[in-house]
Protein backbone atom coordinates (compact mmCIF):
# COMPACT_ATOMS: atom_id res chain seq x y z
CA UNK A 1 0.00 0.00 0.00
CA UNK A 2 1.50 2.91 -1.11
CA UNK A 3 2.12 5.67 1.30
CA UNK A 4 -0.17 8.39 -0.28
CA UNK A 5 -3.41 6.08 0.34
CA UNK A 6 -2.35 5.26 4.16
CA UNK A 7 -4.59 7.50 5.82
CA UNK A 8 -6.00 7.92 9.26
CA UNK A 9 -9.60 9.38 10.07
CA UNK A 10 -9.66 11.04 13.77
CA UNK A 11 -13.81 10.41 14.78
CA UNK A 12 -14.98 11.79 17.45
CA UNK A 13 -16.99 8.62 18.20
CA UNK A 14 -14.26 5.92 17.70
CA UNK A 15 -11.09 7.65 18.19
CA UNK A 16 -8.59 7.23 15.07
CA UNK A 17 -9.59 4.98 11.71
CA UNK A 18 -7.46 3.61 9.80
CA UNK A 19 -7.72 2.94 6.07
CA UNK A 20 -6.07 -0.82 5.24
CA UNK A 21 -6.50 -0.94 1.78
CA UNK A 22 -5.73 0.89 -1.37
CA UNK A 23 -9.10 -0.47 -2.84
CA UNK A 24 -10.78 1.22 0.10
CA UNK A 25 -8.93 4.33 0.08
CA UNK A 26 -9.82 4.75 -3.86
CA UNK A 27 -13.42 4.03 -3.12
CA UNK A 28 -13.63 6.91 -0.04
CA UNK A 29 -12.21 9.17 -2.77
CA UNK A 30 -14.76 8.88 -5.39
CA UNK A 31 -17.38 11.25 -5.94
CA UNK A 32 -20.29 8.82 -5.23
CA UNK A 33 -18.84 7.93 -1.49
CA UNK A 34 -17.89 12.25 -1.07
CA UNK A 35 -21.00 12.98 -2.25
CA UNK A 36 -22.20 11.40 1.28
CA UNK A 37 -20.25 14.48 3.05
CA UNK A 38 -23.51 16.50 2.34
CA UNK A 39 -26.14 14.31 3.04
CA UNK A 40 -27.21 14.60 6.60
CA UNK A 41 -27.68 11.37 8.97
CA UNK A 42 -30.19 12.46 11.21
CA UNK A 43 -32.73 14.34 8.31
CA UNK A 44 -33.76 17.23 10.26
CA UNK A 45 -33.27 16.28 13.32
CA UNK A 46 -30.99 19.25 14.44
CA UNK A 47 -34.18 21.29 14.78
CA UNK A 48 -34.85 19.43 17.94
CA UNK A 49 -31.15 18.47 18.86
CA UNK A 50 -28.68 21.21 17.17
CA UNK A 51 -25.51 18.90 17.86
CA UNK A 52 -27.68 16.27 15.23
CA UNK A 53 -25.60 17.35 11.79
CA UNK A 54 -23.28 14.78 11.66
CA UNK A 55 -23.30 13.06 8.00
CA UNK A 56 -24.01 9.65 5.82
CA UNK A 57 -19.94 9.83 5.12
CA UNK A 58 -19.34 9.74 9.08
CA UNK A 59 -21.63 6.85 9.83
CA UNK A 60 -20.11 4.94 7.03
CA UNK A 61 -16.48 5.33 7.90
CA UNK A 62 -17.85 4.17 11.51
CA UNK A 63 -19.47 1.33 10.34
CA UNK A 64 -16.62 0.22 8.43
CA UNK A 65 -14.02 0.36 11.55
CA UNK A 66 -16.64 -1.89 14.06
CA UNK A 67 -16.86 -4.06 10.77
CA UNK A 68 -13.26 -4.38 10.70
CA UNK A 69 -13.13 -4.85 14.77
CA UNK A 70 -16.25 -7.65 14.27
CA UNK A 71 -14.13 -9.29 11.39
CA UNK A 72 -10.89 -9.48 13.94
CA UNK A 73 -12.81 -11.08 16.92
CA UNK A 74 -14.27 -13.35 14.72
CA UNK A 75 -10.77 -15.04 13.29
CA UNK A 76 -9.65 -15.05 16.56
CA UNK A 77 -12.18 -17.00 17.33
CA UNK A 78 -11.12 -19.65 14.88
CA UNK A 79 -13.59 -18.38 12.10
CA UNK A 80 -12.17 -18.69 8.69
CA UNK A 81 -12.42 -15.52 7.07
CA UNK A 82 -9.75 -15.25 3.87
CA UNK A 83 -8.25 -11.64 3.50
CA UNK A 84 -10.26 -11.56 0.12
CA UNK A 85 -13.68 -11.73 2.14
CA UNK A 86 -12.64 -9.43 5.03
CA UNK A 87 -12.00 -6.94 2.41
CA UNK A 88 -15.49 -7.25 0.54
CA UNK A 89 -17.00 -7.02 3.88
CA UNK A 90 -15.48 -3.56 5.04
CA UNK A 91 -16.32 -2.83 1.52
CA UNK A 92 -19.76 -4.02 1.40
CA UNK A 93 -20.36 -2.17 4.87
CA UNK A 94 -18.01 1.33 3.50
CA UNK A 95 -20.81 1.72 1.14
CA UNK A 96 -24.55 0.22 2.03
CA UNK A 97 -25.35 3.40 2.59
CA UNK A 98 -24.56 5.19 -0.57
CA UNK A 99 -27.68 4.99 -2.08
CA UNK A 100 -29.48 7.70 0.48
CA UNK A 101 -30.74 10.75 -0.89
CA UNK A 102 -31.28 14.42 0.29
CA UNK A 103 -31.91 14.30 3.98
CA UNK A 104 -31.61 10.71 3.98
CA UNK A 105 -35.41 8.71 5.14
CA UNK A 106 -36.88 12.13 4.77
CA UNK A 107 -37.52 12.37 0.89
CA UNK A 108 -36.75 8.84 0.47
CA UNK A 109 -39.84 8.10 -2.20
CA UNK A 110 -40.72 11.82 -2.51
CA UNK A 111 -37.85 12.58 -5.73
CA UNK A 112 -37.55 9.46 -6.70
CA UNK A 113 -41.23 7.33 -6.47
CA UNK A 114 -40.54 3.56 -5.41
CA UNK A 115 -37.18 3.01 -5.14
CA UNK A 116 -35.29 2.42 -1.78
CA UNK A 117 -32.34 3.56 -1.05
CA UNK A 118 -30.99 0.00 -0.78
CA UNK A 119 -31.84 -0.76 -4.54
CA UNK A 120 -29.85 2.54 -5.79
CA UNK A 121 -26.73 1.22 -3.22
CA UNK A 122 -26.56 -1.96 -5.35
CA UNK A 123 -26.97 0.31 -8.50
CA UNK A 124 -23.97 2.43 -7.42
CA UNK A 125 -21.86 -0.31 -6.09
CA UNK A 126 -22.41 -2.62 -9.57
CA UNK A 127 -21.26 1.18 -11.54
CA UNK A 128 -18.26 1.08 -9.03
CA UNK A 129 -17.55 -2.62 -9.24
CA UNK A 130 -16.79 -1.99 -13.47
CA UNK A 131 -15.25 1.17 -12.75
CA UNK A 132 -12.55 -0.59 -10.51
CA UNK A 133 -12.48 -3.68 -13.17
CA UNK A 134 -14.78 -6.13 -11.25
CA UNK A 135 -13.10 -5.99 -7.60
CA UNK A 136 -16.47 -5.02 -5.77
CA UNK A 137 -18.24 -8.54 -7.23
CA UNK A 138 -17.78 -10.35 -3.88
CA UNK A 139 -18.68 -7.59 -1.82
CA UNK A 140 -21.47 -7.44 -3.94
CA UNK A 141 -22.31 -10.55 -3.11
CA UNK A 142 -22.12 -9.99 0.80
CA UNK A 143 -24.81 -7.13 0.49
CA UNK A 144 -27.05 -8.75 -1.08
CA UNK A 145 -26.98 -11.80 0.89
CA UNK A 146 -25.74 -14.23 -1.85
CA UNK A 147 -22.11 -15.38 -0.69
CA UNK A 148 -21.50 -18.42 0.75
CA UNK A 149 -21.33 -17.67 4.24
CA UNK A 150 -24.27 -16.03 5.61
CA UNK A 151 -23.40 -14.26 8.47
CA UNK A 152 -20.99 -11.99 6.92
CA UNK A 153 -24.52 -10.50 5.06
CA UNK A 154 -25.75 -10.29 9.09
CA UNK A 155 -22.50 -8.29 9.68
CA UNK A 156 -23.66 -6.00 7.36
CA UNK A 157 -27.73 -6.21 6.95
CA UNK A 158 -29.17 -7.65 10.42
CA UNK A 159 -31.39 -6.70 13.51
CA UNK A 160 -27.58 -6.56 14.84
CA UNK A 161 -25.68 -5.52 12.62
CA UNK A 162 -22.66 -3.04 12.67
CA UNK A 163 -24.63 -0.55 10.63
CA UNK A 164 -27.03 -0.04 13.62
CA UNK A 165 -24.06 -0.49 16.78
CA UNK A 166 -22.44 2.40 14.75
CA UNK A 167 -25.79 4.51 14.52
CA UNK A 168 -27.16 3.96 17.72
CA UNK A 169 -23.56 4.98 19.06
CA UNK A 170 -23.32 8.28 17.15
CA UNK A 171 -26.42 9.54 16.71
CA UNK A 172 -26.31 9.64 20.71
CA UNK A 173 -23.01 11.25 20.44
CA UNK A 174 -24.23 13.80 18.17
CA UNK A 175 -27.41 14.62 19.98
CA UNK A 176 -26.86 14.23 23.43
CA UNK A 177 -29.65 11.66 24.39
CA UNK A 178 -27.76 9.27 26.85
CA UNK A 179 -30.41 7.00 26.68
CA UNK A 180 -29.14 5.59 22.99
CA UNK A 181 -25.63 4.63 24.60
CA UNK A 182 -24.74 1.04 24.30
CA UNK A 183 -21.61 -1.08 24.90
CA UNK A 184 -21.38 -1.90 21.29
CA UNK A 185 -17.24 -2.72 22.12
CA UNK A 186 -18.65 -5.33 24.87
CA UNK A 187 -21.30 -6.91 21.80
CA UNK A 188 -18.75 -7.25 19.30
CA UNK A 189 -16.46 -9.18 21.61
CA UNK A 190 -19.68 -11.44 22.29
CA UNK A 191 -20.05 -12.01 18.21
CA UNK A 192 -19.00 -15.66 17.48
CA UNK A 193 -20.85 -17.72 14.68
CA UNK A 194 -22.61 -20.92 14.86
CA UNK A 195 -24.01 -23.29 12.24
CA UNK A 196 -22.96 -20.07 9.68
CA UNK A 197 -25.35 -18.11 11.66
CA UNK A 198 -24.45 -15.15 13.69
CA UNK A 199 -24.75 -14.82 17.24
CA UNK A 200 -23.92 -13.49 20.60
CA UNK A 201 -22.96 -15.98 23.47
CA UNK A 202 -24.86 -15.95 26.19
CA UNK A 203 -22.46 -13.71 28.78
CA UNK A 204 -23.52 -10.88 26.51
CA UNK A 205 -27.23 -11.11 26.44
CA UNK A 206 -27.48 -8.12 29.34
CA UNK A 207 -25.76 -5.79 26.36
CA UNK A 208 -28.10 -7.25 24.00
CA UNK A 209 -30.86 -6.31 26.01
CA UNK A 210 -29.77 -2.72 26.56
CA UNK A 211 -29.40 -2.18 22.61
CA UNK A 212 -33.13 -3.19 21.93
CA UNK A 213 -34.31 -0.63 24.78
CA UNK A 214 -31.72 1.68 23.74
CA UNK A 215 -33.10 1.41 20.11
CA UNK A 216 -36.44 2.18 21.12
CA UNK A 217 -35.90 4.92 23.29
CA UNK A 218 -33.81 6.53 20.51
CA UNK A 219 -36.75 5.82 18.25
CA UNK A 220 -39.12 7.81 20.10
CA UNK A 221 -36.99 10.50 21.61
CA UNK A 222 -34.56 11.29 18.22
CA UNK A 223 -35.56 9.46 14.94
CA UNK A 224 -39.36 9.81 15.84
CA UNK A 225 -39.98 12.81 18.15
CA UNK A 226 -42.60 14.48 17.62
CA UNK A 227 -41.35 17.81 16.38
CA UNK A 228 -38.67 16.18 14.42
CA UNK A 229 -41.32 14.15 12.27
CA UNK A 230 -43.58 17.67 11.78
CA UNK A 231 -40.49 19.24 10.29
CA UNK A 232 -39.93 16.27 7.66
CA UNK A 233 -43.23 16.18 6.74
CA UNK A 234 -43.29 19.79 6.20
CA UNK A 235 -39.97 19.43 3.94
CA UNK A 236 -42.29 16.57 2.20
CA UNK A 237 -45.11 18.87 1.50
CA UNK A 238 -42.65 21.69 0.35
CA UNK A 239 -41.47 19.35 -2.19
CA UNK A 240 -44.56 18.02 -3.38
CA UNK A 241 -46.17 21.66 -3.67
CA UNK A 242 -43.27 22.31 -5.87
CA UNK A 243 -43.88 19.45 -8.01
CA UNK A 244 -47.04 20.18 -8.73
CA UNK A 245 -46.39 23.65 -9.42
CA UNK A 246 -43.69 22.55 -12.00
CA UNK A 247 -46.34 19.82 -13.25
CA UNK A 248 -48.76 22.39 -14.06
CA UNK A 249 -46.35 24.62 -16.08
CA UNK A 250 -44.95 27.23 -13.14
CA UNK A 251 -41.28 27.95 -13.26
CA UNK A 252 -39.45 26.85 -10.27
CA UNK A 253 -35.79 28.02 -9.43
CA UNK A 254 -34.13 24.80 -9.02
CA UNK A 255 -30.47 22.87 -9.89
CA UNK A 256 -30.51 21.27 -13.04
CA UNK A 257 -30.54 18.02 -11.24
CA UNK A 258 -33.46 18.97 -8.66
CA UNK A 259 -35.07 20.15 -12.42
CA UNK A 260 -34.67 16.66 -13.89
CA UNK A 261 -36.06 14.54 -11.02
CA UNK A 262 -39.10 16.93 -10.63
CA UNK A 263 -39.46 17.36 -14.55
CA UNK A 264 -39.46 13.01 -15.31
CA UNK A 265 -41.04 10.07 -13.73
CA UNK A 266 -37.42 7.86 -13.15
CA UNK A 267 -38.17 4.41 -12.49
CA UNK A 268 -35.51 2.00 -10.98
CA UNK A 269 -34.41 0.84 -14.40
CA UNK A 270 -33.65 3.91 -15.77
CA UNK A 271 -30.79 3.97 -13.37
CA UNK A 272 -29.72 1.07 -15.14
CA UNK A 273 -30.58 1.65 -18.38
CA UNK A 274 -29.18 5.76 -18.29
CA UNK A 275 -26.05 6.20 -17.08
CA UNK A 276 -27.01 9.98 -17.01
CA UNK A 277 -29.92 9.31 -14.85
CA UNK A 278 -26.93 8.05 -12.00
CA UNK A 279 -24.98 11.17 -12.74
CA UNK A 280 -27.79 13.22 -12.00
CA UNK A 281 -28.90 11.82 -8.72
CA UNK A 282 -25.24 11.69 -7.51
CA UNK A 283 -25.43 15.29 -7.73
CA UNK A 284 -28.73 15.71 -5.58
CA UNK A 285 -27.86 16.25 -1.74
CA UNK A 286 -28.86 19.09 1.21
CA UNK A 287 -27.76 22.01 -0.32
CA UNK A 288 -29.40 21.48 -3.50
CA UNK A 289 -33.11 21.07 -1.03
CA UNK A 290 -32.33 24.00 0.95
CA UNK A 291 -30.96 26.29 -2.06
CA UNK A 292 -34.54 25.84 -3.39
CA UNK A 293 -36.53 26.03 -0.42
CA UNK A 294 -34.47 29.96 -0.40
CA UNK A 295 -35.66 30.46 -3.40
CA UNK A 296 -39.10 29.11 -3.17
CA UNK A 297 -39.60 31.15 0.05
CA UNK A 298 -40.54 34.00 -2.44
CA UNK A 299 -43.29 32.06 -4.68
CA UNK A 300 -46.29 33.58 -6.28
CA UNK A 301 -47.89 30.37 -4.56
CA UNK A 302 -49.20 31.09 -0.72
CA UNK A 303 -48.65 27.58 0.23
CA UNK A 304 -45.45 26.97 -0.59
CA UNK A 305 -44.34 30.43 0.18
CA UNK A 306 -45.67 29.49 3.87
CA UNK A 307 -44.08 26.00 3.84
CA UNK A 308 -40.56 26.94 2.79
CA UNK A 309 -40.45 29.99 4.88
CA UNK A 310 -41.67 28.17 7.42
CA UNK A 311 -38.80 25.50 7.83
CA UNK A 312 -36.34 27.88 7.11
CA UNK A 313 -37.59 30.31 9.92
CA UNK A 314 -37.90 27.36 12.05
CA UNK A 315 -41.51 28.55 12.65
CA UNK A 316 -42.73 24.75 12.76
CA UNK A 317 -46.60 23.84 12.75
CA UNK A 318 -48.35 22.24 15.40
CA UNK A 319 -48.17 18.46 15.86
CA UNK A 320 -50.36 16.53 18.27
CA UNK A 321 -49.70 12.57 18.78
CA UNK A 322 -51.44 10.23 20.50
CA UNK A 323 -51.83 6.26 20.26
CA UNK A 324 -55.12 6.20 18.56
CA UNK A 325 -56.38 7.40 15.39
CA UNK A 326 -57.89 11.00 14.48
CA UNK A 327 -61.51 10.80 13.57
CA UNK A 328 -61.66 12.14 9.58
CA UNK A 329 -64.48 14.71 11.53
CA UNK A 330 -61.62 16.30 13.42
CA UNK A 331 -59.21 16.45 10.32
CA UNK A 332 -61.93 17.56 7.94
CA UNK A 333 -62.49 20.41 10.49
CA UNK A 334 -58.68 21.73 10.38
CA UNK A 335 -58.72 21.64 6.78
CA UNK A 336 -61.56 23.68 6.83
CA UNK A 337 -60.51 26.13 8.91
CA UNK A 338 -57.13 26.19 7.68
CA UNK A 339 -58.93 27.40 4.21
CA UNK A 340 -60.72 30.17 5.68
CA UNK A 341 -57.86 31.23 7.46
CA UNK A 342 -55.41 31.05 4.37
CA UNK A 343 -58.00 31.95 1.53
CA UNK A 344 -57.28 28.60 -0.37
CA UNK A 345 -59.08 25.59 -1.17
CA UNK A 346 -59.85 22.90 0.73
CA UNK A 347 -57.16 20.69 -1.79
CA UNK A 348 -54.29 23.37 -1.44
CA UNK A 349 -55.18 23.20 2.30
CA UNK A 350 -54.31 19.53 2.53
CA UNK A 351 -50.40 20.57 1.79
CA UNK A 352 -50.62 22.49 5.49
CA UNK A 353 -52.53 20.24 7.64
CA UNK A 354 -52.44 16.55 7.38
CA UNK A 355 -52.76 13.30 9.82
CA UNK A 356 -50.17 10.25 9.31
CA UNK A 357 -48.88 7.28 11.68
CA UNK A 358 -45.62 5.85 12.25
CA UNK A 359 -44.80 3.26 13.97
CA UNK A 360 -41.70 1.79 16.31
CA UNK A 361 -40.43 -1.72 15.70
CA UNK A 362 -37.63 -2.51 18.45
CA UNK A 363 -37.56 -5.88 17.57
CA UNK A 364 -38.97 -8.30 15.37
CA UNK A 365 -38.24 -12.01 15.55
CA UNK A 366 -40.41 -12.49 12.62
CA UNK A 367 -36.77 -11.02 10.69
CA UNK A 368 -33.70 -11.71 11.00
CA UNK A 369 -33.38 -12.94 14.29
CA UNK A 370 -30.88 -12.00 17.10
CA UNK A 371 -29.23 -14.95 18.49
CA UNK A 372 -28.11 -16.33 21.72
CA UNK A 373 -25.62 -18.65 21.88
CA UNK A 374 -26.13 -20.74 25.11
CA UNK A 375 -23.15 -22.37 27.37
CA UNK A 376 -24.31 -25.98 26.05
CA UNK A 377 -24.24 -25.15 22.46
CA UNK A 378 -28.06 -23.96 21.55
CA UNK A 379 -29.21 -21.16 19.85
CA UNK A 380 -32.13 -19.27 21.14
CA UNK A 381 -34.17 -15.85 20.42
CA UNK A 382 -33.05 -12.96 22.01
CA UNK A 383 -36.59 -12.92 23.24
CA UNK A 384 -36.72 -16.21 24.62
CA UNK A 385 -33.16 -15.95 26.25
CA UNK A 386 -33.83 -13.03 28.00
CA UNK A 387 -35.44 -13.12 31.57
CA UNK A 388 -36.68 -9.53 31.19
CA UNK A 389 -40.24 -9.39 30.42
CA UNK A 390 -39.90 -6.33 28.33
CA UNK A 391 -37.93 -8.17 25.71
CA UNK A 392 -40.84 -9.54 24.33
CA UNK A 393 -42.84 -6.55 25.26
CA UNK A 394 -40.62 -4.82 22.81
CA UNK A 395 -41.15 -7.81 20.25
CA UNK A 396 -44.52 -5.95 19.75
CA UNK A 397 -44.59 -2.47 16.60
CA UNK A 398 -45.82 0.53 18.57
CA UNK A 399 -48.11 2.69 16.25
CA UNK A 400 -48.63 6.67 17.19
CA UNK A 401 -51.05 8.82 14.81
CA UNK A 402 -50.39 12.82 13.77
CA UNK A 403 -52.12 15.27 13.02
CA UNK A 404 -49.89 18.26 11.60
CA UNK A 405 -51.64 21.85 10.88
CA UNK A 406 -50.05 25.80 11.10
CA UNK A 407 -50.32 26.93 14.86
CA UNK A 408 -53.36 29.12 15.61
CA UNK A 409 -55.48 27.52 14.33
CA UNK A 410 -58.25 27.36 17.67
CA UNK A 411 -59.31 23.72 17.07
CA UNK A 412 -60.19 21.51 20.30
CA UNK A 413 -59.74 18.11 19.98
CA UNK A 414 -60.98 15.55 21.99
Amino acid sequence: MSDNKRKIFNDPVHGFITIPHELIFDIIEHPYFQRLRRIQQLGLSSYVYPGANHTRFHHALGAFHLMRKAISILKIKGHAITEEEELAANIAILLHDIGHGPFSHTLENILVKDVHHEELSKIYMHRLNSHFGGKLTMAISIFEGKHTKKFLHQLVSSQLDVDRLDYLTRDSFFTGVSEGVISYDRIIEMMNVSGDELVIEKKGIYSIENFIISRRLMYWQVYLHKTVVCVENMLVRAIERAQQLRANGVKMDASPALTYFFDHAVKVSDFTDDHEVLELYSRLDDMDIMSALKYWRHSDDPILRLLCASILDRRLFKIQMRARPFAQSEVDAIIAEVAREYGVSLEDASYLAWTDSTTNHAYNPAEDRISILTSDGRVTDIAQASDQFNITGLSEPVVKYYLCYPKGMGIVLS
